[in-house]
């Protein structure tokens, strides 16, 4: 297999870090932190790349925040100059392990995403119920032909092992003060458990993310030969027309991540599901002929909506960021069927809009 030497020099170069803050800086142009980084852009990527290269850069301790929307989560976010060395690392890495992943894994990689995600789920789900295909002599209307092995797995981010992730990369990279770089990365976050663990926001965790369970996705596809499987992030499905050889599998998968990943499936989320009775799949719920949103998402707009009535009240310049709220999220709405609901939270945005500050009744 080959392995790849002499990446240091090219993380530290300066080309790769003005690079690297572009990419950082991306959507963010006007927050303070990056205005008062760009104040001093040339000095600020010198003085990294002065500290990278004589091996003295160390990340800042992480701004830590709890999100309770849709369920409670610790995000981390790293200081600017730390998201610089992030993206710097990743310009050079990713090239290198991109050509290992397989087709279907869908998050933090150009060309995929979400939406990919759920039209190749609409793919696999014709091919293997034969184009909705009802079996005779059912009285169910709803059924369709095929399954699907639905899992995610329990507390990922939280429970990778800092070691097992290292053995995984050096296969690839024979570059120890690339190693020692990313051991310090990791090493910078305060899991629950020693020596495991990486924080949800970093975009080095969402490309190690990525080459952990690669591993899986390898044994999915190659050992158990699955055709119709796709993962993104922790979240990955397998469809079939035989239940029972998705039991079989998730036994397998379940053994596999405990042994070699040493990882466990969510026991609550891991299901096997007929495919007629429809499969929630990121945000949605997926039928054969259709698919909905999720009534969380909903909630998560409506509840929204409520604060964006207030801060605009309060100021105006924030009906900007509602418009932008909106506009993402009906161009997120609109790949399920939502014309009602989509024309009502639009009606309701409009109306908050119109809603003049108590200081201009005067």
């Amino acid at each position: 297999m080959k392995t790849y030497k002499r990446l240091f020099e090219q993380i530290c170069s300066i080309e790769n870090l003005e690079l690297a803050f572009k990419k950082a800086r991306k959507h963010k142009t006007l927050k303070p932190y990056v205005m008062q980084f760009e104040k001093n852009l040339a000095e600020n990527l010198q003085m990294l790349h002065v500290e990278l290269i004589q091996k003295i850069y160390l990340p800042l301790p992480l701004n830590e925040f709890i999100l309770r929307d849709p369920k409670t989560r610790r995000i981390s976010v790293s200081d600017f100059r730390d998201r610089v060395v992030h993206h710097a690392i990743c310009n050079i890495l990713e090239p290198i392990f991109e050509k290992y992943f397989i087709y279907d894994s869908y998050a933090n990689r150009k060309g995929k995403g979400n939406l990919k995600a759920i039209q190749r789920f609409d793919y696999f789900k014709r091919k293997v119920s034969c184009n909705g295909r009802q079996i005779r002599g059912l009285q169910d209307k709803n059924y369709v032909q095929g399954y699907a092995l639905k899992a995610d797995i329990k507390h990922y981010f939280e429970t990778v092992s800092h070691e097992k992730l290292m053995k995984i990369i050096s296969e690839k990279i024979a570059d120890k003060d690339v190693m020692d770089l990313i051991r310090k990365i990791l090493n910078n976050y305060n899991a629950k458990q020693e020596g495991k663990g990486m924080p949800l926001g970093n975009l080095t965790s969402q490309f190690f993310a990525n080459i952990y369970l690669n591993e899986l996705d390898q044994f999915i596809k190659h050992r158990l030969k699955a055709k119709y499987y796709l993962r993104y992030v922790d979240d990955f499905l397998i469809v079939h027309n035989s239940k029972n050889q998705l039991e079989s599998w998730k036994t397998e998968i379940s053994s596999f991540l405990q042994n070699e990943l040493l990882l466990e499936l969510h026991p609550q989320k891991s299901k096997i599901i007929p495919l007629g009775r429809g499969v929630d799949l990121l945000g949605f719920k997926c039928f054969y002929h259709f698919r909905i949103l999720r009534k969380r998402n909903i909630r998560k707009m409506q509840r929204r909506l409520e604060m964006f009535k207030q801060l605009c009240k309060e100021d105006r310049s924030n009906t900007l960021d509602l418009l932008e709220s909106m506009q993402g999220w009906n161009a997120y709405a609109k790949h399920a069927n939502t014309f009602k609901i989509r024309r009502t939270i639009t009606n309701k945005s409009i109306e908050i809009i119109k809603v003049q500050p108590p200081s201009l009744h005067h």
